[in-house]
């Protein structure tokens, strides 16, 4: 298995991808990839599965990346890691999070945050897994109840 860059050319499935799983992530069209990329301090793709990433000093609107932001100084915020539904369970959304401690590691970040929705106990486990713990909690404006995490690297 081989982590590549994601590419403008890759809006495509990555936003058809997004739109299946669209109750877990949050809605993004052409548009917001291209400008999701070019934000992103880490963008990768592994055998149709994606993450996206974000450092501090993304200008990045989203709710829950400001909560990181106004608590850490330095950090990278995972807004989404998609894995198509038949490749569950194979490994991918390890080596993307594996890739990008490494990338964290390399560029001084502490940290790697996330949030997940709540409840969502396979995410949960997954990410428990993985090192994480909860750092806070809340209730997006939206209604949507999210459980934030953290890795410290």
């Amino acid at each position: 298995m081989s982590v590549r860059a994601l590419r403008a050319e890759d809006a495509g499935w990555v936003t058809a991808l997004n739109a299946a799983n669209v109750a877990a992530t949050a809605p993004m069209d052409e548009a917001a990839y291209r400008n999701m990329l070019e934000q992103a301090f880490r963008a990768t793709a592994l055998e149709g599965a994606c993450l996206i990433a974000f450092d501090e000093g993304a200008d990045y609107g989203s709710e829950n990346f400001e909560w990181f932001g106004a608590r850490y100084e330095r950090f990278a915020y995972v807004d989404r890691v998609i894995v198509p539904e038949a490749a569950r369970g194979k490994g991918l959304a390890r080596a993307l999070y594996e890739d990008l401690f490494a990338a964290s590691r390399g560029a001084g970040k502490p940290l790697v945050c996330c949030e997940i929705n709540t409840p969502n106990p396979v995410s949960d486990v997954f990410h428990a897994r993985m090192g994480f713990g909860e750092v806070g909690k809340a209730t997006l404006r939206s209604g949507k109840r999210v459980r934030y995490l953290a890795r410290t690297l």
